[in-house]
Parts: structure tokens; C-alpha cells; sequence
């Protein structure tokens, strides 16, 4: 089936979105893929909305902050920010590590805000807001430990192939091999990973659950080094996770991203 012009669009945005310094009109035609008559054609029009920028010094494309302004505004505006940001400044403040919050959105899952525990040092900074892939992070199995095999397979094949780069040693090789984490997960009530979704670095994630516990709408994640959370540190910090992600549940009825969020 030909890809509509919308998708092209998107596609471009999102390409452009991995490339702080920009991407040429042959980068983007070659990536999309679609001819450069087309491929220009469709970043004047971006440009011309105000998502897109062309600087001529380097003769390169790159995005304004139009999309990412639309994104925090929304967020703000269904509360998700207001009800989480206490929390999840407690907790980092506790844990001395970086904290993040993913919601459901569709069939997958995405980071909505996050607080900096790690004040001076090695620290892992990554972007608030971005899609989470469920193939390799401790936030996406706590999420899918919720589903049962098979519907959290079904999942992690929509989102996309299993992508190799830049993870770590223990990427799972296959869907299959996620099992073992979900199983895992739905037994002791949190997941922990290292040397996954990244070389060097861990993640100890809780699933977090709707106001009356029946409904998954997301997870909470410390990440940090693993040399500051390898496994036999994980009790260090695992109440003080569980009793964020409570009291986030507690409150999801006052937050209308929280509340509706879409499977």
C-alpha cells in the first residue's frame, strides 16, 4: 500500500526528531523514501506551518519547538504534570536518581514527565517526553506484566521491530525471551533490568494501576548507572517506589490524561 502524504509527513517529523543538528533534503529523501521534487515540496509546506526550519548556512532541515510546545501544553492542560511532578520530585529526591513516568498512549507506551534526583556526577538525562520501546526497558515489561503472554506479545510486535543499536548485552533476542521478565514482574510486583535498553545502565520499574486497581495505565522508573543500582541494591530503593506509584494511583482521578488513558 503507497504511504499517504500524511504518513510521509510524520515520518519526517519524527526522523527530524532523532537529529538535533538537522538532516539535508537528501538525508530525508532517502530515509522517507520518496523523490527530493517530492520530498522538498513536503518540507516547504512543514515550513511554511511552522514545524520545520531550513537553515542555509548549513543547508539543512530542522524542527522548531512548534511540536514539542503543543505536546507540553497538552499535557498541562489534562493535568498529568500537576498531579506527578510533587511525586516524582519526592521520589528523585529520595533515590538521588533519575525518575520517569510513562502513560499508555495507544498500543504502546510513552515517558510524560520525569525529575532529576542526581544533582553532580554520572547521571542519565534522557529526553521528558518520548515513545518507550517495549522490547528492551524495565518500563515497558512492568506496563505488559499487566497483559497476559500473548496479548503482551501481540503488543511488542505493533510497535515495531526489535532494533539492536546502541542496546546493551542483554537485549532479549527475540519477543519470546521477554516472557521470563513479564513472569518475573507479575510475581515479585516490580521489574529490574541492566545492560539492556542501554550499555551501563539500569531500570527498576513498578506497573502503575488506575484509582480502584483494576485498570493498568502505566509505570514508574528509577534509571541510573548500574553501578549505583545493580540488582542487590534493588530494596534500597523499591518502597519508596511502590508508595510513589500508590499515591499516583490514589490521585489518577484528578488528572484527565491519567484517567483516560487510551489503550
Amino acid at each position: 500500500m503507497a504511504t499517504s502524504l500524511l504518513q510521509r509527513a510524520l515520518n519526517a517529523l519524527e526522523l527530524l526528531s532523532t537529529a538535533p543538528g538537522g538532516l539535508t533534503l537528501g538525508e530525508l529523501s532517502q530515509q522517507l523514501p520518496m523523490p527530493k521534487a517530492g520530498a522538498k515540496r513536503l518540507l516547504n509546506e512543514l515550513e511554511q506551518l511552522g514545524y520545520v526550519v531550513y537553515d542555509n548556512r548549513y543547508d539543512r532541515y530542522l524542527l522548531t519547538t512548534r511540536l514539542s510546545a503543543l505536546a507540553m501544553r497538552y499535557l498541562a492542560d489534562r493535568g498529568a504534570n500537576d498531579v506527578a511532578q510533587p511525586h516524582l520530585d519526592k521520589l528523585a529526591a529520595e533515590c538521588g536518581e533519575l525518575v520517569r513516568l510513562a502513560v499508555a498512549e495507544g498500543p504502546g507506551l510513552s515517558f510524560v514527565a520525569k525529575a532529576q534526583g542526581m544533582r553532580a556526577g554520572l547521571r542519565y538525562d534522557p529526553e521528558p517526553y518520548e515513545r518507550v520501546p517495549l522490547y528492551c526497558t524495565a518500563t515497558a515489561f512492568a506496563w505488559l506484566s499487566a497483559f497476559d503472554d500473548d496479548e503482551a506479545l501481540a503488543k511488542i510486535a505493533a510497535d515495531g521491530p526489535m532494533d539492536s543499536t546502541l542496546r546493551g548485552p542483554n537485549l532479549p533476542a527475540s519477543p519470546a525471551e521477554i516472557l521470563p521478565y513479564l513472569h518475573k514482574t507479575r510475581e515479585q510486583g516490580y521489574c529490574y533490568v541492566c545492560d539492556m535498553s542501554a550499555p551501563g545502565m539500569a531500570a527498576l520499574a513498578v506497573p502503575l494501576f488506575d484509582r480502584a486497581g483494576s485498570h493498568c495505565i502505566g509505570s514508574l522508573v528509577i534509571g541510573a548507572p548500574t553501578a549505583r543500582l545493580a540488582e542487590d541494591q534493588v530494596h534500597l530503593h523499591l518502597h519508596a517506589l511502590k508508595e510513589s506509584a500508590y499515591n499516583l494511583s490514589q490521585l489518577s482521578h484528578l488528572s484527565e490524561y491519567l484517567r483516560h488513558a487510551p489503550l
